[in-house]
C-alpha cells in the first residue's frame, strides 16, 4: 500500500467509470465468504477492513494522528493500535468514536480510492461493513448488494466465531443499521441464510450482471 501524507491526504482518483459493486451487511452476515466467490470470477474486491487494518498496523499512516489524540495507551508494544482497548473505548463513548472515525474514514476513503485504481479485476467490488450507515457509498458506486440473513443466524455466527455472548453480539448489532435499513439500501440482494452452496447461483446471477454493466460502459 502506498504510503501518502496522512495530514494531507491526495484525494482518491475518481471510480468510474469502472463499473463497481458496493457490497455490505451486518456483522455475521457473511460478506467475507460472498467477496471471496466474486473474487474467484474475475472481480477485484477491495476490503475496506482490510485497509483499516493496515492504516492502524505498525508503521501505518493512522498511527501517529491515533497516538496523538489518544495516547501511547492506545498503542500495542508493536507500534499497532491496539484494537481490543480501542474496540472497548469507542463502544462506550460515542465522541471517542466520532474522534476516531474523524482521523480514520478520510485515510480509508482516500486508500480505497488508489486501491480501486491500481484494481485489475473486470469490475470493482468494494466491501464495506458500514457502507449504509457511511451515507456517501451510494454516489461512489453503480450498485450496492446487501448480504441478508436471519439475525439469529447472525447471532450464533457470531457467538461461534468470535467466542461472544448473546448480549455482546446483540449490542454491536444495535450500532450498525438495522436489517431493513439494509435492504432498503439495496440494489441487489444475496441470501446467505444458510450452505455455501446456496450462495453460488445467487453469485453466479450477479456476476454475469455485473460483467454485463462493466462491459457496457
Amino acid at each position: 500500500m502506498n504510503q501518502h501524507d496522512a495530514s494531507n491526504p491526495i484525494p482518491p482518483a475518481p471510480l468510474k467509470p469502472r463499473f463497481s459493486v458496493g457490497l455490505t451487511g451486518g456483522i455475521g452476515s457473511g460478506k467475507s465468504t460472498v467477496a471471496d466467490l466474486f473474487a474467484e470470477r474475475g472481480a477485484a474486491v477491495i476490503d475496506t477492513d482490510v485497509i483499516a487494518r493496515q492504516l492502524t498496523a505498525p508503521g501505518g499512516i493512522a498511527i501517529a494522528p491515533i497516538r496523538a489524540r489518544f495516547g501511547d495507551d492506545f498503542i500495542d508494544a508493536n507500534g499497532a493500535m491496539d484494537r481490543a482497548r480501542m474496540r472497548a473505548h469507542v463502544f462506550s463513548d460515542p465522541a471517542a468514536k466520532q474522534q476516531l472515525e474523524a482521523i480514520l474514514h478520510p485515510l480509508i476513503r482516500t486508500e480505497t480510492g488508489y486501491a480501486g485504481e491500481r484494481a485489475s479485476g473486470s469490475y470493482l467490488i468494494f466491501a464495506v461493513p458500514l457502507l449504509v450507515e457511511s451515507g456517501n457509498w451510494k454516489q461512489r458506486v453503480g450498485r450496492i448488494l446487501v448480504i441478508d440473513c436471519d439475525e439469529q443466524v447472525q447471532l450464533q455466527r457470531v457467538m461461534q466465531r468470535n467466542a461472544l455472548t448473546e448480549p455482546q453480539v446483540r449490542a454491536i448489532m444495535a450500532t450498525q443499521a438495522s436489517r431493513q435499513q439494509r435492504l432498503q439500501a439495496a440494489d441487489d440482494v444475496i441470501v446467505n441464510d444458510g450452505a455455501r452452496a446456496a450462495l453460488l447461483p445467487q453469485v453466479e446471477r450477479l456476476h454475469a450482471l455485473y460483467e454485463a454493466f462493466s462491459r457496457s460502459l
